[in-house]
Formats: structure tokens, sequence, C-alpha cells
């Protein structure tokens, strides 16, 4: 760092000049962005994955007797590639920091969670575990994503 960076300093450099860039160093928090980016590629691909599997061979998943709400294992297969997807596709425009990125991010992680708790009874492990990394990524991108607006360097 040069001198200029450290106004009032021993040598006696005054204040940086008005048109001098300003250069703000990155937290740790901003990792939270790169967190919740990465996660919802590999949710987004999870999904992607369980909806092939669900229009490939409807009979991996077992319901219970009272089934599963509103579709069947084909539909919820095609819901599950769709929203898959579009969180691939919400995960990497993350990493641009755009505001839009991180609604996108939230609501898609919100819409996800609702529809593991309605697969609830095809794969109750699995479905559980998806939720919780959900909600985690919705938490990383509402608490740490007014971080990545101020510093969009990175």
């Amino acid at each position: 760092m040069t001198q200029q960076a450290h106004p009032g300093t021993a040598s006696g450099t005054g204040p940086i000049s008005a048109g001098a860039p300003r250069t703000r160093s990155r937290t740790m928090w901003v990792g939270w962005i790169w967190f919740g980016g990465t996660m919802m590629i590999m949710l987004g691909m999870f999904n992607v994955i369980e909806g092939l599997v669900a229009l490939f061979n409807d009979k991996y998943y077992v319901t219970s007797p009272s089934g599963l709400l509103v579709f069947d294992i084909t539909g919820w297969g095609w819901v599950h590639l769709i929203i898959g997807v579009l969180a691939v596709a919400a995960g990497f425009a993350l990493f641009t920091g755009a505001a839009w990125a991180r609604v996108a991010t939230v609501v898609l992680a919100g819409i996800n969670a609702l529809a593991q708790l309605t697969f609830l009874s095809a794969y109750p492990v699995w479905a559980t575990i998806i939720i919780a990394l959900d909600v985690l990524v919705i938490w990383a991108v509402i608490v740490h994503g007014k971080e990545v607006e101020s510093d969009r360097t990175w």
C-alpha cells in the first residue's frame, strides 16, 4: 500500500485527494454469499437429479398410503427439475452480487423448501436435509447480502 492510502502519516502526506478512488477491504462476511451461491448450485443439481430420477423411474420413490400432495411422482419430477435448473441459474447469478440475484435466490430457496415439504412422504430424510440447507441459504443471503451490495469488487 502506498503512503497516500494512510492520511496523516509521519511522512507528512495529507489526506487523499477527492479524485482518488477509495478501496474498501472485503470482510469475511462476503464469504457467506459465496457459500449461498455455491449451495444454490449444489441444491439445484440435487433437485435436477431428484427430478430426473422421478421422471425416469417412478418406482424409485416409495410413498406412504396417503400418497403425495397435489401431483403424482412424475409431476413432482417435473417440479423438481424446473426448480433445480432455476436454482443453478440463481446460484451463478448470486456471484455477481446483484440485488435481483439475492431476491431470486431467497424466493427459489423458499419455493424449494415448500416443494420438499410436500415431497416429504416420498423421501423424508433427504427432503428434511434439503429443507435445512434451503433455510441456511436464505439466512446467508438475507443477513449478509447488504455487504455484497456495498462491496462489488469481488
